[in-house]
């Protein structure tokens, strides 16, 4: 006997939660390219260059960020979240 066909979406929840787990895999992606980026910018004497003051700032506020990013992620992918996966919802 067949079993019936699985629903094509996912529900709501699942969808999102899934969406965000992707988003905590990309993350160190974003952060390697987000780090680089001081090194594509010339040094320069004249007033609109970019000085190693802007660079260590930009550095470390990507690296605050990133920090922020991945707590707020964990906080709501976290086992204790509302709708978490346990063991008996997996198929």
């Amino acid at each position: 006997m067949k079993r019936p066909p699985r629903p094509v979406f996912l529900a709501p929840a699942g969808y999102r939660r899934k969406r965000l787990r992707d988003a905590a895999y990309l993350l160190p992606l974003l952060g390697v390219v987000l780090l680089l980026i001081p090194l594509l910018w010339t040094p320069s004497d004249d007033v609109g260059g970019v000085g190693n003051a802007a660079s260590l700032l930009f550095v470390f506020g990507v690296w605050a960020g990133l920090i922020a990013l991945a707590f707020v992620l964990s906080l709501v992918l976290g086992p204790n979240a509302e709708g978490a996966e346990t063991r008996d919802d997996l198929p």
